[in-house]
């Protein structure tokens, strides 16, 4: 442990009295991210495993459409974090009625997007299908249209949840949204098993208790945010008052992250049209691979909200100099944790995959593209998400969000098309793509952190 503490220490040093977060602090706010995406990751793999039993067919449809359900996540997971920028950085002034207000204006913004975007789901869900997958075999496309919109019936949980979930972590109290995740994830694991095993209800048996594990999440944690002893506190009275000043302030961190989220989903979904027309064994290995490549990249992703709260606190208040150390001090952080779960995940891999009824040219492209992924997203991803997080929690949104649309819009696009469909090297070639985005957005996320443009940015 000694050695891990001293990898992770920059070199250049602030006092003491500056460090709002000490190493102890830094792992309590850590850890129980950690562990909360965990078990969403586990889950996803629980879900593909039991749906597996369901067909390949069913498989397909769903893998197809959680694609396009991760364009809604990702948007209202962008908007939230998006004012958990705001909110860290009134927590960080000690502004907490200003505090209160963003938050409030946060709530309403993600729930009237969250309605709005399941009423477009189950209005033109069949078109959107159709216009995006509709090569698939009959089976996939019937699968994966009773998926689409049983799922869209969980969008306002899921943008109350993401909202409520951002602000808590702004205020670093990541270990009550741990014990809400256990218990969401425990009810759609148990909800899965009896739905797709008891009942045999197939693609319903995995999407409504989905649907009642976000529901559960959604009022438990609108209820914690409305807690007295929170540093900001939610009132009713702020969620629909007509606050736009604070909303437009919101935006404008919440809107460039929305865009590039967005974005990189609906790139997603492009590519996964292009998986579509590699037919069913890659289409199945594609979407299995997807929940292992979640476990794999599990560490980095869950530094992200620890850049927003910790860095978006120290601009806050104005503190460039503690914002500095940290964003060194989380990179190293990530570096070393990631490269060890990176490792740890992969070994594992074969062993989890034995237990899937999959057939064995699908088990062995699994495992193929599980290793590709989860090597070399430890080297790459750290300054390609998380240390982008922290420009973010400082107000750079608006070079992130092009330098996202450039590397995975443009180019992982392109080079999915070059090397999957033109030299035929099917979902292989996708993922080489995939990896090839990473090393684009690296370098530019950290020529951008490296030239301390970033400090310049206010937010509040």
């Amino acid at each position: 442990m000694h050695i891990l503490a001293k990898l992770i220490e920059p070199r250049a040093q602030i006092d003491e009295s500056k460090k709002r977060f000490d190493n102890r602090a830094l792992l309590a706010l850590i850890v129980p991210i950690i562990i909360e995406q965990f078990l969403v990751m586990l889950v996803g793999i629980a879900d593909s495993l039991m749906v597996s039993y369901a067909g390949e067919e069913a498989v397909s449809g769903v893998s197809l459409v959680d694609q396009l359900n991760n364009v809604f996540i990702r948007i209202f997971t962008a908007l939230a974090a998006g004012g958990a920028v705001v909110a860290s950085q009134y927590v960080g002034s000690k502004d907490e009625k200003n505090g209160s207000k963003a938050a409030g204006q946060l709530i309403l913004i993600t729930s009237l997007f969250g309605a709005v975007s399941a009423l477009a789901v189950l209005v033109f869900g069949r078109q959107l299908f159709g216009a995006l997958f509709g090569t698939v075999d009959a089976g996939v496309l019937d699968a994966g249209l009773l998926y689409l919109r049983l799922s869209a019936w969980s969008y306002l949980f899921l943008a109350v949840y993401n909202a409520c979930a951002g602000l808590y972590r702004s205020m670093g109290k990541t270990r009550e949204l741990m014990y809400v995740s256990l218990a969401m994830n425990a009810i759609n694991v148990i909800g899965n098993a009896i739905g797709i095993f008891l009942l045999h209800a197939g693609v319903w048996g995995v999407a409504i208790p989905s649907l009642i594990a976000r529901a559960f999440a959604a009022a438990v944690t609108l209820k914690m945010v409305f807690g007295k002893q929170n540093p900001i506190t939610v009132t009713v009275k702020n969620i629909f008052a007509k606050d736009f000043s604070m909303a437009r302030r919101i935006l404008r961190i919440a809107l460039p992250n929305g865009i590039e989220d967005g974005l990189f989903q609906l790139a997603k979904v492009a590519l996964s049209s292009i998986v579509a027309i590699f037919g069913t064994m890659q289409i199945a290995a594609y979407g299995i691979a997807q929940n292992f490549w979640g476990m794999g990249a599990l560490f980095p992703v869950a530094m992200g909200p620890a850049f927003i709260t910790v860095i978006g606190q120290y601009m806050g208040a104005r503190d460039i100099e503690g914002a500095n150390y940290y964003m060194e001090k989380l990179l190293r952080f990530n570096y070393v944790g990631g490269i060890l779960w990176s490792l740890g995940a992969t070994a594992v891999s074969p062993l989890i995959l034995m237990v899937y009824s999959v057939g064995d040219e699908t088990r062995q492209l699994i495992l193929l593209l599980v290793v590709l992924h989860n090597l070399l997203n430890a080297l790459l991803a750290p300054c390609a998400f998380p240390l982008a997080n922290g420009l973010r929690a400082a107000g750079d949104v608006k070079y992130t969000m092009f330098a996202a649309i450039f590397s995975t819009v443009i180019c992982r696009v392109a080079f999915s098309v070059l090397l999957g469909i033109v030299l035929d090297m099917g979902v292989v070639g996708v993922t080489i793509a995939m990896i090839i985005d990473w090393c684009i957005k690296a370098a530019l996320i950290f020529w951008r952190y490296r030239g301390k443009k970033w400090t310049e940015f206010r937010v509040i």
